[in-house]
């Protein structure tokens, strides 16, 4: 009997999964430092999704952050686009190149939740990007999903933090309405957290990710599933495996979900 994991390789898992070169280290490339794999330059904890908001740059004279929030929820995706892609909110607008909307199918069932743009994606505009992007298609494909087919993607933040530092409570804070709505409109079935900050946020845990991992959590009701940030598997190779079954257990799940 050949093991599990020839099988996988013969599934072409393997190969598909090994796309980083050599020394191609780029700028986005992200840590999940959880207690063994903390990173000493990534030390900031993980904010709240949804702490009180105080008030912020960029709002509208007499408009509390509580409206804005309000305001923010009851937008339909047109209103919503051009307001993430005007929003001046914290200071994080005055470094980045353009925000980072999200992309995919706005009624699917699965939603990719990353933590923010890193260079390249606040250079094009798209989420997962670059290598981490093509491990994700990978990941995916190997679900026999793909991107923009029944699966949409999107940060907590919409704004690149400099030199990919952690987000700063207030600015997730100014920017978590935007996630919530998006949520709201695409209603999905499924959250998979990807990355420390990512699954913190959300879940408004300091947990590491290997203590989150392989449980069903909820995200104002609906599950979610957390698993680590393609950027950390790409310097990290011993975890594809590990991520490789938070994928099959989402997957699981979900049928569970539709069968119920």
């Amino acid at each position: 009997m050949i093991s599990r994991e020839q099988k996988l390789i013969e599934m072409g898992l393997g190969p598909v999964w090994r796309l980083r070169q050599a020394g191609d280290a780029t700028e986005e490339s992200k840590e999940e430092p959880s207690q063994a794999e903390a990173s000493p330059t990534r030390t900031a904890s993980a904010a709240p999704l949804r702490p009180t908001v105080p008030t912020a740059a960029g709002l509208p004279p007499g408009v509390s952050a509580a409206e804005r929030e309000q305001r923010i929820l009851r937008m339909d995706w047109t209103e919503l686009k051009e307001t993430v892609a005007g929003c001046i909110a914290c200071n994080l607008c005055k470094t980045r190149r353009q925000t980072v909307f999200g992309t995919g199918d706005e009624h699917a069932e699965w939603m990719l939740v990353g933590e923010a743009p890193g260079a390249e994606e606040d250079a094009r505009g798209e989420p997962f990007v670059g290598q981490a992007g093509l491990l994700l298609d990978s990941m995916l494909a190997a679900l026999s999903m793909k991107r923009g087919e029944n699966v949409y993607i999107a940060n907590v933040l919409k704004c690149r933090p400099p030199g990919n530092r952690n987000p700063e409570p207030g600015e997730v804070a100014r920017c978590s309405p935007h996630l919530l709505r998006q949520l709201a409109l695409i209603k999905p079935k499924l959250i998979l957290a990807m990355g420390r900050f990512a699954a913190q946020s959300l879940l408004e845990s300091e947990a590491s990710i290997a203590s989150m991992r392989g449980r069903v959590h909820r995200y104002q009701g609906l599950p979610v599933i957390v698993t680590y940030h393609p950027a950390y598997l790409l310097r990290n190779l011993p975890d594809k495996y590990k991520s490789w079954q938070d994928l099959v257990f989402a997957k699981k799940t979900m049928e569970s979900l539709k069968a119920g």
